[in-house]
């Protein structure tokens, strides 16, 4: 798939911008027209990218209300019973949208791993690790950034997990 990635316009900081600069990570900025409830398959379709590459960052919580981040491609969903299991949690549920904007101090459709409100665990689907470059939400609804995956090992000791279901 042929990227679109050439127009190159400068978006205003977000927390997730500043995270990674004050932790001297490299990024790309990608803006895009964002559309309401068109997630990650009308970023990668903007961006000209394969919608495997574009990751989702969601918020969930365990039994105990304890959230929780998940990095999962765009075209799969979460195994949440996988997850709990391989990361010890009797169960795990996505969180309600408003719950998820407290934690994470973004709005839903912006809200990135990096720079968040609240100090969370964050698993990744361990596939992601392999590809050569991934685009994430930037912070901001219709900004995504591409970095380098090993980022999120990196920045966020996001650990490596097994719970992608092909939608």
């Amino acid at each position: 798939m042929e990227e679109k990635l050439a127009k190159k316009e400068h978006v205003s900081e977000t927390p997730a911008t500043q995270f990674l600069k004050k932790k001297g990570f490299s990024y790309s900025e990608h803006p895009y027209a964002y559309e309401e409830h068109g997630g990650t398959a009308v970023s990668s379709r903007e961006l000209g990218v394969d919608e495997h590459c574009v990751i989702k960052t969601l918020v969930m919580q365990d039994e105990t209300a304890k959230p929780l981040v998940v990095l999962m491609h765009g075209d799969c969903k979460v195994s949440t019973k996988n997850l709990a299991r391989q990361t010890g949690r009797k169960s795990i549920e996505p969180c309600k949208p408003e719950v998820a904007q407290k934690h994470s101090g973004y709005l839903i459709g912006g809200t990135s791993p990096f720079g968040t409100k609240k100090s969370m665990p964050v698993f990744v689907e361990e596939s992601i690790l392999h590809l050569p470059r991934i685009y994430i939400n930037g912070g901001r609804r219709g900004y995504l950034i591409g970095i380098a995956p090993q980022i999120l090992t990196d920045a966020l000791s996001a650990q490596a997990v097994h719970c992608a279901l092909e939608e």
